[in-house]
């Protein structure tokens, strides 16, 4: 790519906390430059400019937007602020990339949507997992049709997140204070790109509540939280998050199961990654290791990526989803999470928090494409 335009001038809101891991995506890319960052902390802004070599500091998200010139925006802030300051980007003309989830209620899910569709700028939800490597490899298997058809699937987020409640203080209430799956995407975003599909009605119910925050109180979450999740396909998916059970992080578990083959990620560092293939196994006893089918069948994009890949985080996901963020705003490539798909794996979860509210009925996930 030949560079015969100015550079997109980047501002990153939350810079002193997750904004702060961008740098290094962004400056591998020769059309972006961080040019500004955001941060409600002030005594930590000049650290995190220094960090992200951006030459204008703001306390004040709004002011970033209207002052500084820049074209895109991270949006690196507690999840309950998502929605609201990627309307702000969207109704002035600025590119959005937004981290997980979208939004935290369906009211402002559909006003955000409204934005999107309203503005000329790119919105892309910043969903990482999609991006990691074992998780490219399997879609692209997907997608060379040998899985069959697939008709199920798992994924689990497992992250006790008990005394970070108490230092990110938000994640009390919008993580773990609000009973249902208030964390989906990580889990769902990989499963619904290898199944094509999205979710048309849910059922969630909990394990129970069995342990306190530092003030005695129980946790509103249910400690083990489960979802059952119907595709518009047929397809079934379970997405068990917990937050709160005491038990190391285990936070990429999947499965996926079609006519004819199957997946299981590993689920510690001491077993591999397993799938057996139809076409490619000589029996039904027979696993093979993901890794071993990388060279014949992973994508160019993980089979010599740069330096700054490898150096990013989840993964290497925060590198390529840049990427895409960037090739999408220079009209070189469609945005893979866009705002629809960013609703697909948000509004599951909404869905859910009302399904265990109710004793665990069954409810309907809206289409923000019928909105």
């Amino acid at each position: 790519m030949t560079q015969d335009y100015p550079p997109i001038k980047v501002g990153i809101v939350g810079a002193a906390g997750r904004g702060a891991s961008f740098r290094a995506p962004f400056d591998a890319h020769p059309a972006t430059h961080i040019h500004a960052v955001c941060d409600v902390r002030a005594e930590a802004l000049p650290d995190a400019a220094v960090t992200l070599g951006a030459s204008e500091t703001y306390t004040d998200y709004e002011e970033m937007l209207d002052r500084s010139g820049v074209d895109a925006v991270v949006i690196g802030t507690p999840m309950q602020f998502h929605a609201s300051q990627a309307i702000m980007a969207l109704d002035r003309g600025i590119h959005v990339l937004c981290e997980v989830t979208a939004g935290v209620s369906v009211e402002e899910c559909q006003t955000l949507v409204a934005a999107a569709k309203a503005s000329n700028a790119v919105y892309m939800m910043a969903e990482n997992y999609t991006y990691i490597k074992s998780n490219v490899l399997v879609k692209a298997l997907v997608q060379q049709g040998l899985f069959g058809e697939t008709y199920y699937a798992e994924g689990e987020y497992l992250h006790e997140l008990k005394e970070l409640n108490e230092i990110t203080k938000w994640r009390r209430h919008w993580q773990t204070g609000i009973d249902g799956i208030t964390y989906p995407t990580h889990s769902l975003g990989p499963v619904l790109q290898w199944m094509d599909d999205r979710v048309v009605r849910v059922c969630c119910e909990g394990s129970g509540h069995h342990y306190r925050d530092p003030r005695g109180d129980l946790y509103e979450n249910q400690d083990s939280v489960v979802m059952l999740a119907k595709t518009a396909k047929g397809g079934l998916i379970k997405i068990r998050v917990d937050m709160l059970s005491n038990r190391p992080h285990a936070m990429t578990n999947y499965a996926l199961q079609g006519t004819q083959g199957c997946y299981e990620s590993a689920r510690s560092v001491l077993e591999p990654n397993k799938i057996w293939l139809a076409n490619l196994c000589p029996d039904m006893n027979t696993w093979l290791r993901l890794e071993d089918l990388e060279a014949e069948y992973m994508p160019e994009m993980w089979r010599h990526p740069p330096e700054a890949a490898l150096r990013a985080g989840h993964g290497g996901g925060d590198y390529f989803e840049v990427l895409d963020f960037v090739n999408a705003i220079l009209n070189e490539a469609p945005c893979p999470i866009g705002i629809h798909e960013a609703m697909d794996m948000t509004l599951p979860g909404l869905a859910s928090q009302a399904s265990i509210a109710n004793g665990g009925v069954w409810v309907d996930v809206p289409d923000s494409r019928t909105w």
